[in-house]
């Protein structure tokens, strides 16, 4: 039997899917892992442990599901993007330095803009210099761990690591090069080699490619780790939250995904460029595509943190916080307890819980924070039609969609109806259809993945919500001194 093999390594867990020509999804598996934080600021991943690891034990649980399988393509995504430094051989010098949450480039950030210009940034790589750029990340590496940044010899993201342990070739997909602010050119759909030179001098780039097409065939070496037969082709990979938007057929100008997991990410397809400090613009994954792409740096990690700290688990803090009306009986919470990306690309941003009183119960602290994150997503996407997009159909994907409270909150919080897919397993599908795709098959999105449910608002717990929203946005601005001053204090605590 005839099938194809995806596989995404996302932030705190991992997924593989076993599709066949039809898009049935014939077996299926994850494994949980941790991230590592150092230090305040710091979010890392060790690529051998975690994303070969993880790799090589869903590839191999998948083929031990479908005994019958003939795998005819392999398709790879994982978090991006990402800066792993390797030596020649492709083997990591430290661990993998994560996407927007790692926010420890800030003083980089701010000498590229200063030495390239903020508006020639955003004119040319589509997108302001963040937590969640590349560039600014190669000149720390550079400025504050120069014995690895002499050593380097490789450039690569979670996706491009499995492609070159797999294949033995260094390639990266040109959506995610156009993650890697400001070393990628938009328009000419290439690197952008002078500005890469100034950002991570002496640095070999690797070669271009689209997600849909192939970058090698798996090495006799890889096939013996792995269980995957020799020679099978592997595309080029790409950023998890771009493969899951693929998965779920968000392919049309105006379509947006809403990605609910650790993080919640929103990517709106467009026809064209349209720039915007406070997005970021990229290319897509089909060649001559654009993205308008969203992402808060904490979501699912806060509900995590909450189960954790009250020591109940998710159904019974979803079944408590169900019978609370919309508004949580007057709390509003900031979820930025990681920062934030966009739009207010504020790494010192804090958490804020607002109105709580001792008559507050843990059901309504909970839904306080699927709430504060449904308001955090109806701010992108009005930032979003600022720059142009035309938000005419959301939909929602994750691990988040299920239960229903979460996604029925940020649709009453938007006032966008949201379409689930049939199926919700996410990148890892996404995947398996790029490589059919380039392998020469022609799958179609809708057939693999129809819609199985679409949420419609609720007017009357709109009008609640269209209160509370106003509130939402002036709460950061009034308590953003105080925010940074506590960020502060935090990181003078932990070096102390």
């Amino acid at each position: 039997m005839r099938v194809y093999l995806g596989v995404d390594i996302g932030t705190s867990g991992s997924k593989g899917v076993a599709v066949d020509t039809d898009g049935r999804v014939l077996a299926r598996t994850d494994r949980a892992h941790d991230t590592a934080q150092p230090r305040p600021g710091w979010v890392e991943h060790d690529a051998e442990s975690i994303w070969w690891g993880d790799f090589t034990a869903i590839v191999r649980e998948l083929l031990a599901a479908v005994p019958d399988a003939e795998p005819a393509g392999l398709g790879v995504s994982g978090i991006g993007p990402t800066l792993l430094p390797a030596d020649a051989d492709g083997r990591p010098l430290r661990p993998a330095i994560l996407y927007g949450v790692d926010t420890r480039a800030g003083a980089e950030i701010d000498e590229l803009t200063g030495e390239l210009g903020a508006d020639a940034i955003l004119s040319r790589a589509g997108t302001a210099l963040s937590s969640q750029a590349v560039g600014p990340k190669w000149r720390w590496l550079a400025t504050h761990e120069p014995e690895v940044y002499e050593r380097t010899a490789l450039f690569l993201m979670c996706s491009s690591y499995l492609v070159h342990r797999l294949t033995g070739e260094y390639v990266l997909d040109h959506h995610s090069a156009s993650q890697c602010d400001p070393m990628y050119d938009l328009a000419a759909a290439d690197w952008a080699r002078d500005w890469a030179a100034v950002t991570a001098p002496g640095l070999e780039l690797p070669r271009l490619l689209w997600p849909t097409e192939i970058a090698g065939q798996v090495t006799a070496a890889a096939a013996a780790q792995t269980g995957l037969p020799e020679g099978l082709p592997v595309t080029a990979g790409t950023v998890d939250a771009w493969a899951e938007a693929t998965s779920a057929g968000v392919t049309a100008p105006g379509e947006v995904m809403v990605m609910y997991g650790t993080t919640m990410f929103l990517i709106e397809v467009l026809d064209r460029p349209r720039p915007h400090p406070a997005m970021w613009t990229t290319r897509g994954v089909v060649p001559g595509t654009y993205t308008l792409a969203a992402g808060m740096a904490t979501s699912g990690s806060i509900t995590s943190w909450l189960r954790d700290l009250t020591g109940e688990d998710f159904p019974g803090l979803v079944g408590e916080a169900s019978g609370i009306p919309p508004g949580s009986g007057g709390l509003l919470l900031l979820p930025y307890f990681a920062g934030e990306r966009t739009p207010l690309f504020d790494p010192d941003a804090r958490g804020i819980l607002a109105g709580v009183t001792t008559g507050h119960t843990r059901g309504e602290v909970y839904r306080a924070a699927l709430e504060g994150i449904a308001h955090g997503v109806r701010h992108n996407l009005e930032v979003m039609r600022e720059a142009g997009g035309g938000t005419k159909r959301l939909v929602a994907v994750g691990g988040g969609t299920q239960g229903g409270l979460w996604t029925r909150i940020v649709t009453d919080v938007t006032g966008v109806a949201q379409d689930v897919p049939e199926q919700t397993v996410g990148a890892a599908l996404g995947d398996a259809w790029l490589a059919a795709l380039a392998t020469g098959a022609d799958p179609g999105l809708r057939s693999w993945n129809p819609v199985a449910r679409t949420i419609e608002p609720d007017p009357a717990a709109g009008e609640v919500y269209d209160r509370f929203h106003p509130h939402y946005r002036s709460l950061y601005t009034a308590t953003r001194e105080t925010a940074h001053f506590l960020a502060a204090e935090r990181r003078r605590a932990y070096r102390a």
